[in-house]
């Protein structure tokens, strides 16, 4: 049995992750920890095989007073939880990155590949790439340390963009038909990757995601099916969209391009995509045929 401990206790991964583990409950023990006050530097992390730090400030801000709070979250804190994994005899460091450290969607297609560096846009993206940086020298024989750049991650009960396109497609007639493609992240495609991990003891760098690129519209469209809704897709808005999307930042969030190609998330010792887009959206919308203990 592999003892896993997850830091960030109230984090969306953090608790995705521990009841999917909790699922096997023969082959893992799970216990999780807030990194909030420095009570965690005093516990013993040698009886645990594993560490999975998702603990962080995980959306971007814009607001130049953040900036200090997110290197010191997102970068310094990971040194230090790193450093004390490995000073305790901790075998393997998982530490949640993300596609941010490559810069923002835009209008214009971006396909990163494995050529492709890392470019950061504002601080969020560089606390990470920074954190990467940090922990990347402690990697050893003894001590494997996996890092996963996620797209952007959905499901049920998630943060972010996607709770708000859920909303519009409920509420709204009417939506722009733009031909978007972003990398998208199931929760549960992520959870049974990060599970991948654990089993194969890996060590490297990953980048996961969906089987299949996600155009905005059409995931709106799918969820409005979802709940019986019919919404009239249009281009009669993509003008003004691109218009405006060079000067505001949510339009590009949401139609803009940012792909990983498809083979930098290949995985050949395991099968992590266990939802296609449409299933991914009825168990996030919350269609009990879908539930992942009857799978």
């Amino acid at each position: 049995m592999k003892k896993i401990l997850i830091t960030g206790k109230s984090s969306y991964v953090g608790v995705s992750m521990l009841k999917w583990l909790e699922n096997y409950p023969d082959k893992y023990s799970i216990n999780s920890i807030s990194l909030r006050n420095n009570s965690w530097k005093e516990m013993d992390f040698s009886e645990y095989d594993v560490v999975f730090h998702v603990a962080g400030i995980a959306h971007v801000s814009s607001d130049p007073k953040m900036e200090d709070l997110y290197y010191k979250v997102n970068r310094d804190l990971t040194r230090e939880t790193a450093n004390k994994a490995k000073a305790d005899g901790v075998k393997q460091f998982i530490f949640m990155s993300s596609i941010i450290v490559y810069g923002d969607s835009s209008s214009d297609r971006r396909v990163i590949d494995k050529n492709t560096v890392p470019k950061p846009s504002n601080f969020y993206g560089n606390s990470k790439l920074k954190a990467e940086d940090d922990i990347k020298p402690l990697e050893s024989d003894t001590f494997k340390v996996v890092i996963i750049r996620p797209p952007m991650i959905y499901g049920r009960r998630s943060k972010g963009n996607y709770p708000k396109l859920a909303k519009a497609a409920q509420l709204l007639p009417i939506f722009p038909d733009i031909e978007n493609q972003r990398s998208m992240l199931h929760i549960d495609n992520l959870c049974e990757f990060i599970k991948l991990m654990i089993d194969n003891e890996e060590s490297g760098l990953f980048c996961p995601q969906n089987i299949e690129y996600v155009n905005t519209s059409e995931m709106v469209k799918i969820i409005a099916e979802v709940h019986g809704k019919k919404i009239l897709v249009t281009k009669i808005f993509n003008g003004l969209l691109r218009l405006i999307g060079t000067k505001v930042g949510l339009i590009n969030k949401v139609f803009g391009d940012l792909v990983y190609s498809k083979s930098m998330s290949d995985y050949d010792r395991g099968n992590y995509r266990i939802r296609d887009l449409r299933e991914s959206i009825l168990v996030t919308e919350g269609a009990e045929q879908f539930d992942r203990k009857k799978i």
